[in-house]
């Protein structure tokens, strides 16, 4: 295999993930005990869809009353559904400035790319629809989810061929979300792959509502240094535009930033065990078809 750049995935190594993706298994599991960075609930699988509406009968579920049809023809009726043959996949990447950054591994943005293959070929494979959004501060390109091997290589050629922003402050996750929302059909599986800078109030709101009648699974993207403070000392950094000290020697200085990692980590995992979603942690030194597949492989327990 030759040489992978640390800056981004190349369209010639996101094709190759197809091999590793017939190893996942994104049908219904069971949910897990938690693991160091990783929480999963359990996968509904694919939607139902309405079929028809019929004379109430006992045993059927109460919460699947047709309360139009009772009130229109003035006997109760209850809802049947079929289960859908094919799942809109969606898949969220996150192309702001902040995911072009590592200090060891490859970036976030081209751990993302891979991970976002991965699962786009898993999806694939299973006879899904895949489509997504790839956004930035600006912009964003919009893929509906659609059956077919050219569909998917046309996602994955959208990805290959972002490159990154200027830089300027981290906008909320609150737009990206709310498309996402709106293109999401009940029943579908919601992939979101950022470091999840700007997940703020209203970004919040708008994913628990796309949690209501979806799967969504939240893949975040970290690097080492986001997590703990550098060793006892004086570092200059710059974005290219900005530049700062940060200043640690003084190990209360260490301890605070730490800490300011494991509450915003504590937050998240909170939100997500609250509205039953999936999320998996991965750091720029670690690759994440090991992750995914340690937690989707086939023949998990």
């Amino acid at each position: 295999m030759p040489s992978l750049s640390v800056t981004a995935a190349s369209l010639e190594e996101l094709v190759r993930l197809a091999d590793p993706a017939r190893r996942l298994d994104l049908a219904p599991q069971v949910a897990r005990a938690r693991q160091a960075g990783q929480y999963l609930s359990r996968l509904r699988g694919r939607g139902m869809e309405f079929e028809e509406a019929r004379p109430y009968q006992p045993g059927d579920d109460p919460r699947n009353m047709d309360w139009r049809v009772t009130a229109r023809i003035g006997k109760p009726y209850s809802k049947l559904f079929r289960e859908e043959r094919e799942r809109p996949v969606l898949i969220g990447l996150d192309a702001r400035a902040p995911m072009f950054f590592a200090t060891r591994g490859r970036f976030k943005w081209a751990r993302a790319q891979v991970a976002a293959a991965l699962l786009a070929w898993a999806a694939f494979q299973s006879g899904d629809r895949v489509g997504g959004e790839i956004f930035a501060r600006r912009d964003h390109l919009e893929l509906r989810p659609r059956r077919g091997r050219a569909s998917l290589l046309r996602f994955l050629k959208a990805m290959a061929d972002r490159g990154p922003e200027a830089p300027g402050e981290t906008a909320s996750l609150a737009d990206p979300l709310r498309r996402l929302r709106r293109t999401a059909h009940p029943g579908s599986l919601v992939v979101l792959a950022s470091d999840f800078r700007g997940l703020d109030e209203a970004a919040r709101q708008q994913l628990a509502r796309l949690g209501r009648h979806n799967d969504v699974l939240l893949l975040q993207f970290y690097d080492r240094l986001e997590r703990e403070a550098p060793e006892a000392g004086i570092y200059a950094m710059s974005d290219g535009r900005r530049q700062l000290v940060l200043e640690t020697t003084a190990s209360r200085v260490r301890e605070r930033y730490g800490a300011a990692w494991q509450r915003r980590s504590s937050e998240l995992e909170h939100f997500v065990r609250r509205h039953g979603m999936t999320w998996l942690q991965c750091a720029t030194d670690e690759e994440p078809v090991e992750r995914i597949t340690r937690a989707f492989g086939r023949g998990r327990r």
